[in-house]
């Protein structure tokens, strides 16, 4: 099929806003959105500070039936996804609308598990909630979605840890590519803001522990970095083919051009140190979506704040766009939102996208002390002005997961 896939809608809920323009403001103003810890008292754990989604009230959008079944993560993705379908132009339902669904998350699920695991171990399995078993699951998030806005078509859920919501947008596109449907939601979701997943966090030395400070805790290729923020979100789009979104009239903020996954192959945590397979992702991101390296004028970082990866990260970036890699705008969300986490390369797509459709370019924040081994331009501390026609979104998870996007303007 020789058409283009491009971006018509979008919805976000994440530590800098509960819809896109608020958590584009509060990137674009360079805001932290990381804070002490309100989801559990942190007292006592190493790290206590996190990237929440702050005064979301379930209630207030979605029925009781909706609020009591469906887990954190999901709630999130259905108030971003009914956001992106507003914006989009569409109704509150796609009855009707041959119509997609694709969220991927890498552990939501986490608070529903440790929750009925408390339950049992105090001798209370009785009341452990019929609910809990599909709640907990990674796929529920998707299906709460298409039940939601009645979608009959294919609904999917996948998990590439960091690079999932990065991923959902390749799945997205090849599904419009295929004829599978006319319009897909896509995008990611995490909710696991746990005393397990900090404990876990800080018994891998992950985490930053920056508790008297939160929002310079966060500080993607500063020398001075020293672990990731954990945090939470949903970030969702709209997608379809460009000829049905011309015939609807609907307004185009970015053209999703293609992308590419390699893995590291080399461990569970850290990333291949030479950046040598994160930079053939981004070769062959290039390669599938016609591009050149002279052709970026900005990248969005994975950037998590962790000695080991940005430092991979940059030197990947250096292999692939060789010359090119000075004159490139290299931005860091997670300096403002901290990770997301299956959320994050969604955000990442939606920075990009916006960036094309704006020609402002979000900052990294607490970009302080370079870093020698980190000498790109990381758009340090204030937004800039800049057209940009093409875009990287960088995707990196655990395991060795690669996952780059490129994107462009019509």
């Amino acid at each position: 099929m020789n058409d283009r896939v491009v971006i018509t809608g979008l919805g976000a809920l994440t530590p800098l806003g509960n819809t896109w323009r608020d958590t584009w403001s509060g990137l674009t103003n360079g805001r932290s959105g990381v804070a002490r810890i309100t989801q559990f008292d942190p007292e006592g754990l190493p790290t206590q500070i996190a990237g929440e989604v702050k005064n979301f009230v379930p209630a207030e959008q979605m029925s009781i039936k909706q609020v009591r079944r469906a887990s954190r993560a999901s709630q999130l993705a259905i108030a971003a996804a009914r956001e992106a379908v507003s914006d989009a132009g569409f109704g509150p339902s796609m009855e009707g609308i041959d119509t997609a669904v694709v969220v991927n998350s890498a552990v939501s699920g986490y608070a529903e598990i440790q929750e009925a695991t408390e339950l049992v171990n105090s001798g209370g399995s009785r009341r452990i909630p019929p609910r809990f078993v599909p709640s907990s699951l990674l796929n529920m998030a998707a299906c709460e979605v298409a039940i939601d806005l009645g979608v009959h078509g294919p609904v999917n859920a996948s998990a590439l840890a960091c690079a999932s919501g990065a991923y959902a947008l390749l799945e997205a596109r090849t599904l419009l590519m295929m004829g599978d449907a006319d319009v897909v939601i896509a995008g990611g979701v995490e909710a696991a803001i746990t005393p397990v997943m900090f404990a876990g966090l800080n018994a891998m030395h992950a985490a930053s522990k920056n508790n008297d400070s939160p929002a310079e805790a966060s500080r993607p290729f500063d020398a001075d970095r020293n672990g990731l923020v954990f945090g939470e979100g949903a970030v969702i789009f709209v997608m379809e083919l460009l000829s049905h979104a011309k015939a609807r009239g609907a307004r185009v903020y970015a053209e999703v051009l293609g992308g590419a996954l390699t893995s590291d192959g080399h461990s569970i945590v850290a990333p291949e140190p030479t950046g040598k397979y994160a930079s053939l992702a981004m070769t062959r991101a290039l390669a599938k979506s016609k591009l050149n390296p002279s052709d970026i004028d900005m990248i969005c970082a994975h950037g998590t704040s962790t000695q080991a990866n940005d430092r991979a990260e940059s030197s990947a970036i250096r292999q692939a766009l060789g010359n090119s890699a000075d004159g490139i705008a290299v931005t860091a969300p997670k300096s403002m939102t901290g990770h997301l986490i299956g959320a994050a390369g969604a955000l990442s797509g939606l920075l990009c996208a916006l960036s094309i459709r704006t020609g402002i370019i979000p900052p990294t924040i607490n970009y302080v002390t370079p870093d020698p081994d980190c000498t790109l331009d990381y758009v340090p501390l204030t937004a800039r002005v800049k057209p940009v026609r093409y875009a990287l979104a960088n995707a990196f998870g655990f395991g060795g997961q690669n996952c780059i996007v490129a994107f462009g303007a019509l």
